[in-house]
């Protein structure tokens, strides 16, 4: 209390004078129409500057609530496509789950489950990211993982509530791919160096790329659908000796801010392995 009597001591002249100026502008404002007016103006602008600001300030702050809501929205949106059911053979039906069909009878083949990511690395040669659902909420090794822009890798991993995903960005990630423009394929990896940029090998020199051009999943990955967003070309390197380009592909995901992704499971993941693997033991 001592140090605030010491205060207005010290500063009473200045209290008052702010004092008198707040009652002259009072006793102005209410006695004369057009300061009125004029005051009440200038109030509402800065007001409203006020809460803007702190309108801007909540916003920012609930940047992670909204990233949520949008991941769950997206996963929503891609169960609906048609791509996502395929036309089954009908000369034979035993039982016909429902939740798995749409309106026509087709047969969903993909199904698409938002996760967060909770851990990333990016800097080191075999990364991975950890994601905030398990086995419990329907991950299963082998699943494909996609974030907004671009596929990000495969579950390696699955426990009750959390799994492991080999990022793209692994040494001993390999991922069919294919020029969008042609359907040209070849296998995307990375080599160690740049987290922007992976290398597609084995594209036939037949191929007509220039730089730009969409690098996309391809039709004959058992993990990840058809025809998503891997990168664009960046680099053309012919090999004089073969009959195939290299690629040097940015990645169209960002690595460095990726927070919320897509687990997509494929519904006939393990019966596609399982064929062409069984010529392999022969």
């Amino acid at each position: 209390m001592k140090n605030i009597f010491l205060f207005i001591r010290q500063y009473f002249n200045l209290i008052s004078f702010l004092l008198l100026q707040v009652l002259s502008i009072l006793l102005l404002t209410s006695a004369s129409k057009t300061h009125e007016t004029f005051f009440a103006g200038a109030t509402n602008e800065v007001t409203g500057k006020i809460n803007s600001r702190y309108s801007n300030l909540r916003s920012y702050f609930s940047l992670q609530e909204t990233n949520r809501l949008l991941a769950l929205e997206n996963a929503a949106l891609r169960n609906a496509l048609p791509a996502n059911f395929q036309i089954p053979d009908s000369s034979f039906i035993n039982a016909k789950d429902s939740s798995l069909t749409d309106s026509l009878g087709r047969v969903r083949k993909y199904t698409f489950l938002p996760a967060k990511v909770i851990g990333n690395t990016y800097t080191l040669q075999n990364n991975y990211l950890t994601l905030e659902r398990g086995s419990l909420q329907g991950i299963k090794k082998g699943m494909s993982v996609v974030g907004p822009s671009g596929i990000v890798g495969v579950v390696v991993e699955s426990t009750d509530n959390i799994s492991k995903v080999m990022s793209l960005l692994h040494r001993n990630s390999k991922v069919s791919a294919m020029l969008k423009k042609d359907n040209a394929a070849g296998s995307i990896e990375w080599d160690g160096t740049d987290p922007h940029y992976l290398i597609l090998k084995n594209v036939s020199k037949s191929s007509k790329i220039i730089k730009g051009d969409s690098v996309v999943t391809s039709n004959y990955s058992a993990n990840f659908p058809s025809n998503l967003l891997i990168g664009t070309v960046a680099s053309i390197i012919a090999d004089p000796s073969s009959n195939f380009y290299t690629l040097k592909v940015r990645t169209a995901t960002n690595f460095f801010t990726i927070q919320y992704v897509d687990v997509i499971g494929n519904s006939r993941y393990n019966e596609q392995l399982n064929i062409e693997n069984s010529g392999k033991n022969q």
